[in-house]
């Protein structure tokens, strides 16, 4: 590896991915209000994906001046239902609500990546899948937020797709890793090019 890697977040799943597909990086997760640019965004009807790319280049931007001469790699997640966003449930009754709104429908996931070298961006990608969720009951909804609540609580949507959660869907028209919440290939193919990451 010719340039060092940080990945600014706090994602387990994020730093799984990578680590999976053999890159060498740190982590560095950001300081900053996510909520509130966010809040600032939607009050400005700004558009789902352009609010996935803004958080996402938030979070690199700030670690990016902290790690100079690194590539940074910030991501975000949203949750795009009939023009609403949904945010990581707060509590149980809350994921379970989301779930019920989601059920027999589909929904959007734009998964942004943005990378940061010595505080300026110098590549960007937004991913997006559609999900068709099928009508579970009730009880079957409960149940799953019973189980699996601790995990969950940390997703937009209240559902882990690599784990019990690929139950809740019908199909899904797009790339699993931009469901898991970082457009993997898209990054892979990057970082290739530049050669950071051997051919």
């Amino acid at each position: 590896m010719l340039m060092p890697i940080v990945l600014a977040s706090g994602s387990t799943i994020r730093a799984q991915m990578l680590r999976n597909a053999g890159v060498e990086f740190s982590v560095m997760v950001p300081d900053v209000d996510e909520n509130a640019l966010k809040q600032s965004m939607i009050n400005e009807n700004t558009l789902p994906c352009d609010i996935a790319d803004a958080l996402a280049a938030m979070k690199a931007h700030k670690v990016s001046g902290k790690a100079a001469g690194n590539l940074v790699i910030g991501c975000d997640q949203v949750l795009d239902f009939k023009g609403q966003m949904m945010s990581k449930p707060t509590s149980p009754d809350q994921a379970f609500a989301q779930l019920c709104a989601l059920r027999a429908d589909n929904h959007t996931l734009f998964s942004a990546a943005v990378i940061y070298q010595d505080q300026q961006p110098v590549w960007r990608h937004v991913g997006q899948v559609t999900l068709y969720m099928r009508a579970s009951s009730d009880d079957y909804l409960k149940g799953y937020v019973d189980r699996n609540w601790d995990s969950i609580c940390h997703c937009v949507g209240a559902y882990l797709l690599e784990a019990e959660g690929v139950r809740l869907f019908d199909r899904i028209d797009g790339d699993y890793f931009t469901v898991l919440g970082m457009p993997l290939l898209e990054i892979l193919n990057y970082l290739t090019h530049q050669g950071v990451i051997a051919a």
